[in-house]
């Protein structure tokens, strides 16, 4: 299925949705980000709760899986608005689209923007925008930027989500 966003004026009080991530990409997502109930402190020593959430999480938080699906949810939003945003004119199907917002929520929205993801997929090349997910793979160890397994598996899952029909 393409999509092709249109955008048509809200009435008043009415709120224009962004388009949002579908039910694969946010299981790739929840896979990938694992959950935790209980706040801990990431590699980076922020605090984490949930899906990968760090908004206001503090030392000893206790929160329920309906709360972490509630607070992925509105993480999301970010993710899914500059994707919508960067994708608006372009026919993007829905797999495309929910695993490049699978991959604008990991590497960030100004990344994102600035991506060979991005760039190929507007030029229409799918395939070299699939393969450019495997760029992404990298962080910072001990100094160095190094290949990292987890972050090696979680593109390919993006990149094969991208392919889906």
């Amino acid at each position: 299925m393409m999509y092709i966003a249109e955008v048509a004026p809200a009435g008043e009080g009415e709120a224009i949705m962004a388009r949002a991530i579908g039910p694969d990409g946010l299981a790739l997502i929840k896979e990938f980000e694992g959950l935790r109930l209980a706040a801990y402190q990431d590699v980076a020593g922020i605090w984490t709760i949930g899906y990968g959430h760090t908004r206001g999480v503090l030392s000893g938080m206790v929160i329920t899986e309906d709360e972490a699906d509630e607070r992925l949810a509105d993480d999301l939003q970010g993710a899914e608005s500059a994707v919508d945003d960067a994708t608006a004119d372009i026919a993007t199907t829905d797999n495309q689209f929910s695993a490049m917002v699978a991959l604008c929520f990991n590497i960030g929205s100004a990344n994102f923007r600035g991506s060979t993801v991005l760039r190929r997929h507007r030029a229409g090349d799918c395939p070299a925008a699939a393969d450019a997910f495997l760029l992404w793979n990298k962080a910072r160890v001990e100094g160095a930027l190094r290949a990292v397994a987890d972050l090696t598996a979680r593109r390919s899952a993006e990149r094969a989500l991208y392919l889906k029909p």
